[in-house]
C-alpha cells in the first residue's frame, strides 16, 4: 500500500509538464552535478591559500557584485534576444571563467575572476525562470519551480560530497570539473530547447501587451517590496557559503566535514521536496513565507550553539526546510506578479536581490566574524528572519488573482514524464 501510494505520488508530481520543461530540468540537474566552486571557494581561499575570512568575505562580494551586474541586463536580454541565446552565452562564458579562475595565484587576479565568474554565471537565472512561466501552465508553476529546485538540490548533494573529497587532493579538479559540467549544460540547451518567448501579436480583436520597461518594473511597488524582503532572505542562505565554511574552519573541522554538513541540504531537499510541495501547493502564500522566513532566520540563529558534526547538520535541517518551503513559492511568486512580455526583466531585478545578497551578506559575515565573533553573526541572523517574516505578513494582503494562461507553441508540446532518453 505504502510503495502504490508513493508511485502515485509521484506520477502525480511530473505527469501533465511539457517536453521542454523536462529538458531544461535536465539541462539544470547537468549544471549542478558540478556546481563545486561557489560552495568550496571560501574554504579554498581560507584554508587551501590562507587567506582571511575578510579576504574571502570580499571575493565572495565580488562574486556577488558580477551577479548584479549581470542581473538586470540579462533579464532585458531574455525579453529582447530571447532566452535560448542568452542561456547558452552565460554557459558558455561561465566554463570559461570557472576554468581561469583555478589557475589564479594573485590575490588580485584571484578577486578580478571571481567577478567575471559571478557576471557570466548569473546571467542564466533570468532566462531559466522566464523560460520556465513561458512553457507551464499556471497552475503547475509551483510544482515546476519546485521540481527544478529539486534538481538543482539533486545535483548540489553530490556535487557537495564529491567536491569534499576532491578537494582534499586538489582544488583544481573543482574549477576543471565545474567548467566541464557547464559546457555539456550549454550543448544540451543548443542541441534540445527551442526559443520559448511568446510572440508579441495580439489574440483575436486584443491588442498585443505593450512594452514593459525597467521603469515600470521599478514602480510595481508591490513587487519590489516581495524583492526587498527576498534580498533578506537571500542574505541568510549566503551564510552557508561563506560564515559557515569558516566557522567550521576556525573550529578545526575539515573540508570533507563541511562537505558532508552541506550535503545534507541537498538531500534533504531531494528527500522532501516532492512531498513538501504536494502539500503546500494550494496553500496560502503570504503564510508559507512568513513560516519560512521564521525557519531560515533561527535555523541559521541555532548555529551559534552547534558543538559538533552532528549538531552543525541539525541546524542545517531547520534552515533547509525554509527553503524548501520558500524557494517555490516566491518564485511562482514573481512570475504571478509578472506581465508576460516584462517576464525577463521582472525575474532580472528578482535576481538582483539575491545577487545584492551575494555582494553584501559575505562582506558583513567576514568583518563580523574576524571582530566579533560568529556567534553574534548567528543572533544577528534569527533577528534578519523575524523581519522578513513581519514585512511577508504586512505585504501579501490582498494577493492579487493569477494571469490567464497565454499557451504558446512552446508551451503546447506534448507533455511527457521526462525526456526520451532521460531515465
Amino acid at each position: 500500500m505504502f510503495t502504490a501510494n508513493l508511485r502515485r505520488a509521484v506520477v502525480e508530481s511530473v505527469s501533465g509538464l511539457p517536453r521542454a520543461f523536462w529538458w531544461l530540468w535536465t539541462s539544470t540537474l547537468v549544471n549542478r552535478l558540478g556546481a563545486f566552486v561557489a560552495t568550496f571557494l571560501a574554504l579554498y581561499l581560507t584554508v587551501d591559500r590562507g587567506y582571511s575570512a575578510s579576504y574571502a568575505g570580499l571575493v565572495a562580494a565580488l562574486f556577488g557584485l558580477g551577479g548584479a551586474v549581470s542581473a538586470v541586463v540579462a533579464g532585458v536580454l531574455t525579453d529582447r534576444l530571447g532566452r535560448r541565446p542568452t542561456l547558452l552565452v552565460s554557459q558558455t562564458c561561465t566554463a570559461f571563467a570557472v576554468a581561469l579562475l583555478g589557475f589564479m595565484e594573485h590575490p588580485m587576479a584571484i578577486a578580478a575572476v571571481a567577478f567575471l565568474v559571478g557576471m557570466a554565471s548569473n546571467a542564466s537565472r533570468p532566462a531559466v525562470q522566464a523560460m520556465m512561466a513561458d512553457i507551464v501552465a499556471p497552475e503547475d508553476r509551483v510544482r515546476a519551480f519546485s521540481l527544478n529546485y529539486w534538481a538543482i538540490n539533486l545535483g548540489f548533494a553530490v556535487s557537495s560530497a564529491v567536491a569534499g573529497l576532491l578537494a582534499e587532493h586538489s582544488y583544481l579538479l573543482l574549477f576543471l570539473g565545474e567548467a566541464a559540467m557547464t559546457l555539456l549544460c550549454a550543448v544540451l540547451v543548443f542541441v534540445k530547447l527551442p526559443e520559448s518567448r511568446p510572440e508579441r501579436a495580439g489574440v483575436g480583436d486584443a491588442a498585443p501587451e505593450p512594452e514593459v520597461g525597467m521603469g515600470a518594473v521599478v514602480r510595481d511597488r508591490r513587487f519590489m517590496a516581495i524583492v526587498t524582503l527576498s534580498f533578506l532572505i537571500a542574505t541568510l542562505f549566503q551564510q552557508a557559503f561563506v560564515a559557515l565554511p569558516v566557522a567550521m574552519g576556525e573550529a578545526g573541522y575539515s573540508s570533507t566535514e563541511f562537505g558532508l554538513v552541506f550535503a545534507v541540504n541537498g538531500v534533504l531537499i531531494v528527500a522532501l521536496q516532492i512531498p513538501v510541495t504536494r502539500f503546500i501547493e494550494r496553500r496560502d502564500p503570504a503564510r508559507l513565507l512568513i513560516i519560512s522566513a521564521v525557519l531560515t532566520g533561527y535555523g541559521f540563529g541555532l548555529t551559534a550553539f552547534a558543538g559538533s558534526v552532528a549538531g552543525y547538520a541539525l541546524t542545517v535541517c531547520v534552515w533547509t526546510l525554509g527553503e524548501i518551503i520558500n524557494a517555490p513559492t516566491q518564485m511562482g511568486l514573481v512570475v504571478r506578479l509578472s506581465p508576460t512580455h516584462g517576464r525577463g526583466r521582472y525575474q532580472g531585478v528578482y535576481t538582483l536581490s539575491w545577487s545584492l545578497a551575494a555582494l553584501t551578506a559575505p562582506l558583513m559575515s567576514g568583518v563580523v566574524i574576524d571582530h566579533y565573533g560568529s556567534d553574534t553573526l548567528w543572533g544577528f541572523s534569527a533577528a534578519v528572519g523575524t523581519v522578513a517574516a513581519v514585512g511577508y505578513w504586512l505585504l501579501m494582503r490582498n494577493l492579487p488573482a493569477e494571469q490567464p494562461p497565454l499557451l504558446d507553441k512552446v508551451s503546447e508540446l506534448p507533455a511527457g514524464p521526462c525526456p526520451d532518453s532521460v531515465t
